[in-house]
């Protein structure tokens, strides 16, 4: 895999923050020609840099307002266990990220729903049902702070 150059991460910056431009548009921002654009482009997704394109949407607007974070521990730390978790949780549509973590608990499941009512739905329908859980610890979000899914290049 070659090395990024100080062309590459001003085009990995740009598509960052608006990875709707043409490649005309990203061509001028960077200052090459567009088929010298077009080529890193088509490279640096072939090499894994860019693994796709998304459009960020207000959760207020589609009515999932509420922002929690959910600590789960499990009864037992197999691999059975913990295939069939993550096998679960991925069904859910309700979990926007899960991750398995060091520390006091086993996984952190962020997700967003409608309000409080609906979490307490979703945590006695989706999480606490779910493969070997044995306790959860849940934080809902009082002011989203700093949001955001850009990585510095």
């Amino acid at each position: 895999m070659k090395e990024l150059d100080r062309l590459d991460r001003k085009i990995l910056r740009t598509l960052q923050k608006e990875g709707r431009l043409t490649n005309i548009e990203l061509a001028e921002r960077v200052h090459l020609s567009p088929t010298a654009t077009g080529e890193r482009v088509r490279r640096l997704t072939r090499d894994g840099f860019i693994t796709g394109y998304m459009a960020v949407l207000s959760p207020q607007k589609l009515g999932r307002g509420l922002l929690v974070f959910i600590e789960v521990k499990l009864d037992r730390t197999t691999p059975d266990i913990f295939d069939a978790f993550a096998a679960a949780v991925k069904r859910s549509d309700d979990v926007m990220e899960c991750h398995m973590v060091a520390g006091g608990f086993d996984y952190l499941v962020k997700a967003r729903v409608a309000g409080m009512e609906a979490y307490r739905q979703f945590l006695s329908e989706v999480i606490l049902p779910l493969p070997g859980v044995r306790e959860t610890h849940t934080y809902a979000v009082m002011e989203e702070v700093k949001s955001g899914s850009s990585l510095p290049i």
